[in-house]
Order: C-alpha cells, then structure tokens, then sequence
C-alpha cells in the first residue's frame, strides 16, 4: 500500500495527471470541431505541460529557497528534462502561427513564475490575477492552439466554446482555492480570501449556468446529456470543498474531471 501510494504521489507530483487533463481537454477540442487526431498538438500540449508546471511548481523551491533535491525531485527533473526535448520535437512539426502562439503562452507561463520586472513579484504574487491567468493558458493550450494548427477559423462557435472552457477551468481552480485557503498567502487576495468559502461556491455554483448554456447551444442530445453530468459532477466537487480535505481531492480527482469529460464523449 505504502509503494502504491508512493507511485501515485509521484504520479501527482510530476504533473502527469495534470498534463493527462490537459491532453483530454485538447482530445476534446478535436471532438467538438471536428479535427482529426493530431499526434504533434495533442502531445505537445501533454509534455508542455509537464514541462511548464513542473517548471512553477518547483523553480522557487531550488532556485529561490534552495532546498536539498530529494531522490523523487531528481527523477522529476529528468523526467521534465525529457518532455522539454519532446516539447521541442513536436513544436517543429505545428504550423508556423501555432508556434508563435505557443511560445506567447509559454512567456506567460514564465512571467507568471518569474520575475521579470525590477521590484516586482512574479504574476503568481499579483493580488487577485492568478486565477485568470491559469485559466486564459488553459484555453489558449487546450482549445485556441489545435484550432490554429488545423486552420479552422475563428467563428462564433469558437468563442462560444472558449468561454466554456474558460469556466471550466475557472471553476476547477476555485475548487483549488477553497481547499488551499489556509495556506495561501493572505496578499494573494485568492476568490475565497476576498469573498469567503459560502460566496466562493455560490459563484461557482452560477458559472455552471453559462457552461450548461453551452450544451444547450449545441442542439445535440448526445453533447447536453453529457454537459448535464459535467454540471452535476462540478457541483458535487463544489458543494463537498472545504479547507480540511486531503490533497488528492483535488490534485487527483479534480483535476480528472476533464478527462472524465473526454472519457465520456469517447464512450457515451
């Protein structure tokens, strides 16, 4: 049981479940828009991901805090190290704007680790922004991305879908925040620190209504079926976040809800 744990947090602590939820929320987008299986965006984004969390989670622990590197954290870095060389691979064979557009998502990514500015926290510091800025990457690498790269234009479906997938992740990250409240800092100025835990979720509760609308629009029985279970599962993770839940609430079942979602479109 102990080594069974140890590979799941190993599993959690490298990003890979996370980089999974990325990789289906794209599998996803080819759904919905009707775009054949790109092996060079879809595995882009999963190792970019693991790249690119690994990157936050852990470059102010070494490179700030300089913290002695454990067995687990060394494995983490080859295994970040690998995903960079086929981040880089895979980035070669995406059209020429896709590439641009992704190395813009990746300066974000780096201005919300580092700091870029004299006499300035990085992005993940600035009060009250941190939410906004994790969910706009989400969209940008889940949906804006595959769509660029497979040259289908911009229509009104698309920014539909964006905001979407905008709450979504918006409200996955609320989760996040309910359960990390004791110990975020108070400067972070999180949702739950500026309106509370019972307001917080309410909101959450109100950002499923333009996510439902969503499903409706889509004027498939099969799509509103599902976007009907997608509700009714984020309103259980809602309802049941509170401060003193493990961890695996959400860096485990949280943040499976997009695949749940892939897994449903694949087999319902």
């Amino acid at each position: 049981m102990k080594f069974l744990k140890q590979i799941l947090d190993f599993y959690l602590n490298s990003s890979i479940h996370v980089a999974l939820s990325c990789y289906a929320l794209v599998r996803v987008t080819f759904h919905v828009f009707h775009i054949q299986y790109d092996e060079a965006m879809a595995l882009f984004v999963f190792f970019g991901t693991i790249v690119g969390y690994n990157f936050v989670k852990y470059d102010a622990l070494v490179r700030v805090k300089k913290k002695p590197i454990g067995i687990q954290l060394k494995i983490i870095a080859v295994l970040s190290f690998v995903s960079l060389i086929l981040v880089g691979y895979y980035f070669f064979h995406l059209q020429r704007i896709t590439q641009i557009v992704s190395v813009g998502i990746f300066a974000v990514t780096a201005l919300y680790t580092l700091p870029f500015f004299p006499n300035r926290k990085n992005a993940r510091n600035w009060a009250g922004v941190k939410i906004y800025i994790v969910a706009l990457c989400w969209v940008g690498a889940t949906l804006v991305l595959p769509l660029i790269n497979a040259e289908i234009p911009f229509t009104a479906n698309f920014f539909i879908k964006c905001i979407q997938r905008f709450v979504l992740v918006f409200v996955l990250i609320l989760v996040f925040e309910i359960l990390d409240l004791a110990n975020d800092d108070p400067h972070l100025k999180t949702v739950p620190q500026t309106i509370g835990v019972r307001k917080t979720k309410v909101l959450g509760f109100l950002l499923l209504i333009p996510f439902w609308i969503v499903g409706i629009l889509s004027f498939t029985f099969h799509e509103l079926f599902i976007n009907l279970i997608m509700v009714i599962m984020l309103m259980l993770f809602i309802a049941f976040a509170n401060p003193n839940r493990s961890k695996y609430y959400t860096s485990f079942w949280v943040e499976s809800v997009p695949i749940f979602w892939w897994l449903m479109i694949v087999f319902l």
